[in-house]
């Protein structure tokens, strides 16, 4: 893995440094350097933290939330429904990562259901991390759901290490409500409606201590963080593949009055891979 952006300043040579570097000379450098080498996972969560809660960008927000998402070159961001075959080694990595610093995750239904969502692990390399950060052990897996039809009997909702929530409205419906419930489940309202209202979901993780986010799409749900302005940063892979066909692309929401420019804080590039990480202005 390498760094394209931002690039570090070139060191001042010695006075008496050769030029010229000589054939086959060991050019590895660090992980703010541009050669390829593979980043530790603390190089990794170095590169992706959160900003502090004191940050200035932080300002007036009850906490802060990021998306994951990968697209091919033509932009799909699925290919025959799961984002798996868009993937790489490289993402692995990250979108384990960033699994790793969140506090949530916050996830679409049907995602939850296509992709087969099963609960956050707890991970060794990032326990003193989380610990320090008065963490969980694992991230919660938080699911938007209007209408609430979700299996309560799978592993999701049965034997997550940090219980699974539900994010919905208060108009949702009332059975589906009580069958949560009583399998154990923590609904959450975040909205009047029949479903969540975007611009509040932020607020109501943050009650629960929930304040770092990552939202893993779908693009339904990601497209609707986005219209509301709900929406703080923006972690894309673009993989080198070209999928065709009809899928969606990372957002699919409401309109746009105005396109809101993001600025660009990362790009980093393995395997042909383009890691690349933006932040609302």
């Amino acid at each position: 893995m390498r760094r394209l952006f931002p690039l570090p300043a070139p060191p001042a040579p010695a006075p008496d440094a050769l030029v010229d570097v000589p054939e086959g000379a060991d050019r590895t450098v660090g992980p703010d350097g541009v050669t390829d080498r593979e980043w530790t996972l603390d190089e990794l969560a170095a590169a992706y933290a959160y900003p502090a809660a004191d940050d200035p960008v932080r300002s007036a927000r009850p906490g802060w939330l990021r998306a994951n998402m990968v697209s091919s070159l033509d932009g799909a961001a699925h290919h025959e429904g799961r984002s798996q075959p868009l993937s790489g080694d490289a993402d692995m990595r990250i979108f384990g990562v960033l699994r790793a610093l969140a506090d949530a995750v916050v996830v679409g239904a049907e995602t939850a259901r296509r992709e087969g969502y099963r609960p956050a692990r707890a991970r060794a390399a990032f326990a003193e991390r989380r610990a320090a950060a008065g963490q969980g052990p694992a991230p919660a897996i938080a699911v938007v759901t209007a209408g609430l039809d979700l299996d309560f009997s799978l592993p999701l909702f049965t034997e997550p290490l940090v219980p699974t929530l539900v994010l919905t409205g208060a108009g949702a419906p009332e059975d589906r409500v009580r069958a949560a419930r009583a399998a154990g489940v923590e609904v959450l309202f975040a909205g009047e409606g029949r479903g969540v209202d975007p611009a509040r979901v932020a607020a109501t993780l943050a009650e629960r201590g929930h304040t770092r986010l990552l939202s893993e799409g779908g693009p339904r749900l990601l497209g609707q963080f986005a219209a509301a302005g709900a929406l703080d940063e923006m972690c894309l892979s673009l993989a080198p593949v070209v999928a065709v066909g009809d899928a969606q692309r990372i957002m699919d929401g409401p309109a746009v009055a105005v396109p809101e420019r993001f600025g660009l804080v990362s790009v980093l590039e393995e395997s042909g891979f383009l890691f690349t990480r933006y932040r609302r202005f």
